[in-house]
């Protein structure tokens, strides 16, 4: 049975749509070929970093992606899956030729206020919530 293809698509590519990557791969690699990008490329944000190695998941050195290239190279794909938060939700890119897009809104790490430890924690809940949100996914759909 061929694997159905998935991106993931947030602004930067270096949480949100990383962890989601990182998850969907981890959970149900077998079944899906996972890619994930951004329309602004950066550097991994290491808060996310050490999120996703409290859980077993190294993406240390994953490298932020562009959308456009995946786009410019004609890639298709059965799944894009936005992780934009709703203020950023107009600027969270479409990817044409996509069989089904579906939008999941997580808080933007970068975005996150106070302290190294409470920041840290925030980044903790939305890796929950990636993951779970995830997992509601593959039990009920694609």
């Amino acid at each position: 049975m061929k694997k159905k293809q998935v991106l993931f698509v947030c602004v930067h590519n270096i949480a949100r749509s990383q962890m989601a990557e990182a998850f969907l791969k981890s959970l149900a690699g077998d079944r899906f070929d996972v890619k994930s990008a951004g329309l602004e490329p950066g550097d991994l944000n290491p808060l996310v970093v050490a999120a996703m190695a409290e859980v077993g998941i190294d993406i240390a050195n994953k490298k932020s992606k562009s959308v456009f290239d995946l786009y410019k190279k004609g890639e298709q794909f059965d799944y894009v899956i936005t992780v934009c938060d709703e203020a950023s939700a107009e600027r969270c890119p479409v990817f044409p030729g996509a069989f089904k897009t579906i939008h999941w809104s997580f808080t933007d790490p970068s975005r996150l206020e106070g302290s190294p430890e409470d920041k840290m924690k925030m980044v903790r809940r939305i890796r929950d919530r990636i993951k779970s949100r995830i997992e509601e996914w593959l039990k009920t759909g694609p």
